[in-house]
C-alpha cells in the first residue's frame, strides 16, 4: 500500500496557526497557560503551537512534556514540570494523532489529580476511531479512515508532513 500525503508543511503550518488562535480565544482571560505535549511527536507539535501563541498573544506559555508508554497508557506518566506548576491553570493536552483515544484519555486522567481552571485537548489529525469518550477541542483535520490504515506525522527541521498508509 502506498502512502498518501494528507498534510504538507504549509498546511501543517496553517493548522498550527489556526489552533493557536483558537487556544488564545479560549484562554484570553488567563495570564498563563500550560501547553502539555505527549512525547515525542505530540511534544514537537506542542512546541510549534506554543511558539505561535507567544507571537500572537500576551499569554505566558508554560511548555510541558508528558512522558507515557503509548502501548500501555495506564502505566506511570511523568511530566517535565511539577504538579504545582500547573495547579489552578488552564491546560491544553496536545498529541499529533488521535487514534483510539486511549493515550489522550490517560493523559487527561493524569492532570486531574490537582485543581485546574480549564482543560482542553488538541491534535493535528483526528482519525475518528475512538474507543473512549474523549473529545478533541482543537484539531487540524478529521479523517474517516479504516482501522487498517495508519496515519504518520513527520516533523523534521526542513519539512513536516502527514501521510496515510
Amino acid at each position: 500500500m502506498t502512502a498518501n500525503k494528507i498534510l504538507s508543511q504549509t498546511e501543517i503550518d496553517h493548522k498550527i496557526k489556526r489552533i493557536a488562535y483558537q487556544i488564545y480565544e479560549t484562554f484570553v482571560e488567563e495570564e498563563s497557560i500550560v501547553i502539555a505535549g505527549i512525547a515525542s511527536n505530540g511534544y514537537i507539535f506542542a512546541e510549534k503551537i506554543a511558539r505561535v501563541l507567544q507571537t500572537i498573544s500576551p499569554l505566558e506559555v508554560i511548555l510541558c512534556e508528558v512522558k507515557m508508554n503509548k502501548q500501555n497508557p495506564n502505566s506511570e506518566i511523568s511530566t517535565s514540570i511539577s504538579k504545582e506548576a500547573y495547579q489552578n491553570k488552564g491546560i491544553v493536552l496536545v498529541d499529533d494523532v488521535l487514534n483510539s483515544g486511549s493515550t489522550l484519555m490517560y493523559g487527561v486522567k493524569h492532570f486531574l489529580d490537582v485543581p485546574l481552571k480549564k482543560f482542553k485537548t488538541a491534535v493535528l489529525v483526528d482519525r475518528n476511531h475512538k474507543k473512549y469518550p474523549i473529545k478533541v477541542d482543537f484539531k487540524g483535520i478529521s479523517l474517516s479512515t479504516s482501522s487498517l490504515e495508519h496515519v504518520t506525522v513527520v516533523f523534521e527541521k526542513t519539512d513536516s508532513y502527514a501521510v496515510l498508509n
